[in-house]
């Protein structure tokens, strides 16, 4: 498109309404699919066209042209299974797009010689952008007007130093302005600019690719290899040596294979996901990454911004003090005014001045923007002269003690402290300032959230570090910190004195949790520090100089209100800018989680026992101890139905790295007694002369019976859901027995027959080896009951 660009469109006027028409016709419009969402078809087809709903349909399809439908029920399972999972992502993507739209950018354009806020989807080739600090880029194009424009392109180069950008240059879709402001024309639009390539190269949707999905997976891919080799050996040790009839040994094989798949794990996992987002955007919590969920319950280390994090947004100017005879406040004032209106898009500091101090109208020669980088913001009037406004210690280096004395005494109060000086000429954007006359110093006050000490207290409680890095004066961050009950707040750091190199960095982020005078660089630096000493970070702000440093934490956190850069690159975004929802944010990633590895332990020890079975079938050449329709019976009162209960309750146990260990140190041994236990009641009834089927009635029973221990010792700590789960479930099962239709149908039942109280007492005798194998297994499995790293205990306390 971009040969097609119009460098005749006005900048002062934009396009007109027919020239926006004509363009939306054309297809010259910024509509770039989103890479993290996907349509309801590819839904259906995702959670429908699967390796395992292949197989398993296959294996349905066969299973209804040999045997009663009674033993194909595990075919309707799985088509139930994939309607819930249709469903539930489904409603998770309806929320999520609502909230995006509340949640995402909006550009300002000029049309018909008016600034107006459109979507980013809704810009059109040569649209002429009005950029103000924070803005994100959305579409590529060259720059028309710059007032010290400085535009960080990290994010897509990885050049950290921000670039300045004068008429005529390039501006990519993707960078952010972190100075100054100006206007570019759009030349490439949609899948033709640089951000709109990218995200047709990251289209492949990914619904939880993380650590948990990962394990999970990789032990289905191990079990899948052991399909069809023990199908093989089945088959043929059925229908060879077992010299079963053809329908009853495939049938057999059949119930082996089917019960080796965990495909329930995969399934219940994705929902309750799904569950979770929506949950949180209840909350008011945009998800924009579906493994934010997952990092959530695994953050032990929170960095938070102190503006507007910890103090209630907006500021205001509390006192000026002179630090010369000849002026007064009064004479401050309109120097103060005019700094503050020099500024084209004014950061809230010089918004709160300039809402104090009226502009007296000095005509601006030149200006240098504010940056966090620099710290300071210049303007010279001409025959007013030229005055430096920023942080007291870059703007007043070499001022006298008393100076620096007083804007210390003034930050211990926890305000933002300015120092305004008066410079021979205006001072150049990338050079150190030299010859400034100290003039008044501005004391702004920040508020603290009534919620802070309260959420802070809720991480400390929960193990979870604090740390508040910012780029204020850092006795002002402490005095804050400290009011939030921040441990070690009475030490501030200033991080000027702080290495570059993270690893240099490592020891004193982490024995320290207050840092003052961190620029957006360093704060990225820190997150990478911390990462060395195997944390997982969470980083909240909602400034642009927040952006790198959110990219690179394990979770970016951005304010509602925030920058538009912001809120592109976190995975959550707090629409209502409440730091107090984060308690329960985290508690909900807790509870997804810990109950994700809660039913694993019964999902995997289904596939423990299967295993068993089927090797055990096929190398002694008997019957198989169950009927299809025993399995899926077994499975879904034992696993599927109250396992998706469980996974929806509340759970506060941190997730730890190990998932897999944890799950398979629990359910091997639990599945091997589940399938000793069977096979033992089934040898013993067929030894006393039982028929086949009652034999394998009597292994369903006592599976059963095994399998719901192994469902409350997973259950735990148990409370009274918990239990009344478990006991509905055996109530459940007790109705089959006794139900002559249910009986009839699952061929299965209970009576005073010989082998009725081998599958009990078997039954019961496994359920105490499940018991102590877990008091065992406990102690390996269990949670550290403190950290171990000192210099962390350290810096907690």
């Amino acid at each position: 498109m971009s040969p097609a660009a119009d460098s005749a469109v006005d900048p002062q006027v934009g396009l007109t309404a027919p020239e926006v028409a004509e363009r939306v016709a054309r297809g010259e419009v910024n509509a770039v699919p989103d890479a993290r969402s996907r349509s309801f078809g590819d839904i259906v087809k995702a959670n429908t066209f699967t390796w395992f709903n292949g197989l398993i349909g296959t294996l349905w399809v066969i299973m209804l042209l040999v045997a009663p439908i009674q033993d194909s029920l595990f075919g309707f399972v799985i088509v139930a299974n994939t309607a819930i999972g249709i469903i539930q992502e489904y409603r998770a993507a309806r929320t999520l797009a609502k909230l995006a739209v509340l949640g995402e950018a909006r550009p300002t354009v000029l049309r018909d010689g008016e600034a107006v806020s459109v979507a980013k989807d809704d810009v059109v080739l040569d649209d002429i952008v009005v950029l103000t600090v924070g803005d994100q880029l959305v579409v590529d194009g060259v720059i028309l007007r710059s007032d010290g424009l400085e535009i960080d392109e990290s994010l897509l180069t990885g050049e950290a130093d921000p670039v300045d950008k004068a008429a005529g240059d390039q501006a990519m879709s993707g960078s952010f302005v972190v100075a100054g402001s100006g206007v570019y024309r759009a030349t490439r639009v949609g899948a033709e600019s640089f951000a709109g390539r990218l995200t047709e190269q990251a289209k492949d949707f990914n619904l939880t690719n993380s650590e948990l999905r990962t394990a999970i997976n990789g032990f289905i891919r191990a079990i899948s290899f052991l399909l069809i080799p023990v199908g093989v050996l089945l088959l043929w040790s059925q229908f060879v040596r077992a010299d079963l009839p053809f329908d009853e040994a495939v049938r057999g094989t059949i119930a082996g294979v089917v019960t080796m798949v965990p495909e329930g794990l995969v399934l219940l996992t994705s929902i309750a996901m799904a569950v979770s987002v929506i949950r949180l955007a209840q909350k008011r919590v945009l998800v924009q990454d579906m493994p934010a969920v997952e990092v959530l319950a695994r953050v032990d280390t929170i960095c938070a911004d102190k503006t507007g994090t910890l103090t209630e947004p907006g500021m205001r100017v509390q006192k000026v003090v002179p630090l010369s005879h000849e002026m007064t406040t009064q004479d401050v004032g309109p120097v103060l005014g005019a700094v503050a209106a020099s500024a084209a898009s004014p950061n809230p500091t010089l918004q709160a001045v300039a809402d104090e101090f009226s502009s007296p109208g000095w005509t601006v020669t030149g200006a240098t923007p504010f940056s966090s980088a620099r710290k300071w913001s210049a303007a010279d009037f001409g025959a007013h002269g030229a005055w430096v406004l920023g942080a007291p210690e870059i703007v007043g280096a070499g001022a006298p003690e008393a100076v620096r004395q007083e804007a210390d005494d003034l930050a211990g109060t926890g305000a933002r402290v300015l120092l305004l000086a008066q410079a021979e000429h205006l001072p150049p954007a990338d050079e150190p300032l030299t010859t400034l006359t100290p003039v008044a110093l501005v004391s702004i006050s920040q508020e603290l959230r009534p919620d802070a000490a309260q959420t802070v207290s809720y991480f400390l409680d929960q193990d979870v570090t604090v740390k508040v890095i910012s780029g204020d004066n850092a006795v002002t961050v402490g005095a804050i910190a400290q009011e939030a009950g921040v441990p070690g707040a009475d030490h501030p750091v200033d991080a000027r004195d702080l290495p570059d190199d993270p690893q240099d960095l490592a020891q004193p982020i982490e024995e320290a949790n207050v840092f003052g005078r961190v620029t957006p660089l360093q704060k990225q630096q820190m997150v990478e520090a911390l990462h060395l000493r195997d944390s997982t970070v969470a980083m909240t702000g909602d400034g642009v100089n927040d952006v790198l440093a959110l990219k690179k934490a394990d979770l970016g956190i951005a304010m509602g209100s925030g920058s538009g850069a912001t809120r592109a690159v976190a995975q959550l975004v707090l629409l209502d800018d409440k730091w107090s929802v984060m308690p329960s944010v985290v508690a909900e990633g807790r509870r997804v989680l810990g109950n994700i590895e809660r039913v694993s332990d019964v999902f995997l020890t289904k596939t423990a026992y299967s295993v068993v079975f089927s090797l055990f079938t096929g190398i002694f050449a008997v019957a198989f101890p169950f009927l299809p329709r025993h399995l899926t019976l077994v499975s879904a009162l034992t696993i599927g139905i109250p396992g998706f209960f469980l996974a929806l309750m509340p759970n506060t146990e941190r997730f730890r790295p190990g998932f897999l260990r944890r799950v398979l140190l629990f359910a091997v041994p639990s599945g091997v007694i589940c399938a000793a236990s069977a096979l033992v009641s089934y040898s013993v009834a067929l030894w006393v002369g039982e028929p086949l089927l009652n034999a394998q009635s009597a292994a369903c029973i006592t599976l059963f019976i095994v399998a719901a221990g192994v469902l409350l010792m997973s259950a735990r700590p148990l409370n009274a859901i918990r239990l009344g789960i478990v006991a509905t479930m055996v109530a459940m099962f007790i109705a089959v027995l006794y139900i002559p239709f249910l009986s009839t149908f699952f061929a299965v039942s209970l009576g005073p027959e010989r082998y009725s109280f081998v599958a009990i007492g078997a039954g019961l005798i496994g359920v105490v080896l499940v018991w102590l194998a877990a008091l065992v297994t406990d102690r390996w499995r269990r949670p550290p009951s403190a950290r171990t790293r000192p210099a962390r205990t350290a810096a907690r306390r």
